[in-house]
């Protein structure tokens, strides 16, 4: 299994015109399992991945919403949150392209009604702001959590999904490490830049309280986190 390294997210490429593209894929699938457009297959667990990914963005949005909401003086939080709905729109424009449907019927702050994974975002959500509400401090935390949390959810199968009964058993099978469809791929290194830009900013705003160099992964290896700094 490949592992994340800055590789995975230099090579930026515009959210707006990914999910246009297209590209060339032989894996082999079922008619009840994956879907086809203009000769492209995206296999049940490309979907499936897809459609989590899809909520994850939505919670890194709404959870900066209201720590922007709480904490007013921290302009980051106000920031990022675009960002992340451009992450989040670029993710349904390829769910369109690919006819899967939306699993987010409701696009209130704190809402998650996916039928396989709105209970975990809902449950994400609560804890997130409930720590993010101890101080600014911990709510900056809160931000690069989610950020480290991302990068390991868009390169690799979330744990959440290994542990659903749904034919994915393993890390491997599903995310950035196990696509070939050339569309994903590209939208998923462009997550994980956007990311990768997203933990500097919160790094760099949490050491001005610790002290610089002095930030502890909190999802990634350290090496992996010192590497994403360029430490």
């Amino acid at each position: 299994m490949k592992t994340l390294n800055k590789a995975l997210v230099n090579g930026f490429v515009g959210l707006a015109i990914i999910a246009g593209a297209s590209s060339a894929n032989g894996k082999p699938f079922s008619e009840s399992t994956a879907v086809e457009t203009d000769g492209i297959v995206l296999d049940v667990k490309e979907q499936s991945h897809l459609i989590f990914m899809r909520e994850e963005e939505k919670l890194a949005r709404d959870v900066y919403l209201t720590l922007g909401t709480m904490y007013p003086d921290s302009v980051i939080f106000g920031k990022i949150d675009d960002s992340e709905q451009t992450h989040a729109n670029a993710v349904v424009a390829m769910l369109e392209k690919y006819g899967v449907d939306d699993p987010n019927t409701n696009d209130n702050v704190g809402a998650y009604t996916g039928e396989d994974y709105g209970w975990y975002f809902t449950e994400k959500y609560h804890l997130l702001v409930e720590r993010a509400s101890i101080s600014e401090l911990e709510a900056l935390y809160v931000g690069a959590f989610i950020e480290e949390l991302d990068m390991m959810d868009i390169n690799q199968c979330p744990q959440v999904i290994v542990e659903t009964d749904n034919g994915i058993n393993d890390v491997s099978e599903c995310g950035k490490v196990y696509t070939d469809n050339a569309d994903i791929a590209r939208l998923y290194t462009a997550l994980l830049d956007g990311s990768d830009n997203h933990l500097k900013g919160y790094v760099k705003n949490i050491e001005k309280y610790i002290g610089e160099g002095n930030y502890q992964a909190q999802i990634l290896t350290q090496e992996q986190v010192d590497e994403l700094l360029d430490r």
